[in-house]
């Protein structure tokens, strides 16, 4: 288990390497139930260790790992820990986005961490509008979730999302092709974007009227 003052450690050398802005993700204390995962035992290979995890001499299995619980009042000390604005990511009701703003936070992030953790989370395209509803006008809303084509992206920026993350695409394109990979996952959204703006009239990413979308019935 991280513990808090390993990620305390974390925090303090983000400000101190350069970073512009801290996430903190709040819907991961421990992996969910990944079924996959536990019928073909996956487990990182010999030799491979996590990235940023404590370097005991163990090897804990993924579905072991877990972190400690934080609260609304971690938002202001990893603020002030790092010296940067805190994003806080996995946010999926308008109540909760309000407290984090009213904590400290400088952005939400509407998130279900790739639909992984419980299979009946509600979708981020369906929380989406309710977070941005109670603090879009405070700050910058963002937003995940099987965005896989362009129009995915401008239905986010529609529902009132200010940017839009993509996650299992570009991992599958850094597997297929390296950073050239990546870039073309990137370089294609890119151009599907724009290329279903101009189908629906819309030409500023910034001003996507609300109505460019509509509820399925």
């Amino acid at each position: 288990m991280h513990s808090s003052a390993h990620t305390d450690d974390l925090a303090r050398r983000a400000g101190a390497a350069g970073y512009t802005a801290l996430v903190l993700t709040v819907d991961l204390p421990l992996l969910g139930r990944r079924r996959r995962d536990l019928v073909h035992r996956f487990a990182l290979p010999a030799g491979l260790r996590m990235a940023n995890h404590p370097d005991d001499g163990d090897r804990p299995s993924l579905q072991d790992l877990a972190t400690a619980t934080w609260t609304f009042d971690d938002i202001a000390r990893f603020g002030d820990l790092s010296g940067l604005p805190v994003v806080v990511k996995g946010v999926l009701r308008g109540d909760d986005a309000v407290r984090c703003v009213q904590a400290g936070a400088s952005a939400v992030w509407v998130s279900t961490h790739g639909g992984r953790q419980v299979d009946p989370a509600v979708a981020s395209a369906h929380a989406l509008p309710e977070v941005v509803e109670a603090v879009g006008e405070e700050v910058e809303v963002y937003a995940d979730g099987g965005v896989r084509t362009g129009s995915d992206v401008l239905t986010a920026l529609a529902l009132g999302a200010r940017a839009v993350f993509v996650g299992r695409p570009t991992i599958w394109g850094l597997a297929t092709g390296g950073a050239d990979g990546v870039a073309g996952v990137l370089t294609a959204l890119g151009e599907e974007l724009a290329h279903t703006m101009a189908l629906c009239g819309v030409d500023d990413v910034r001003s996507v009227p609300r109505d460019t979308v509509v509820r399925a019935r």
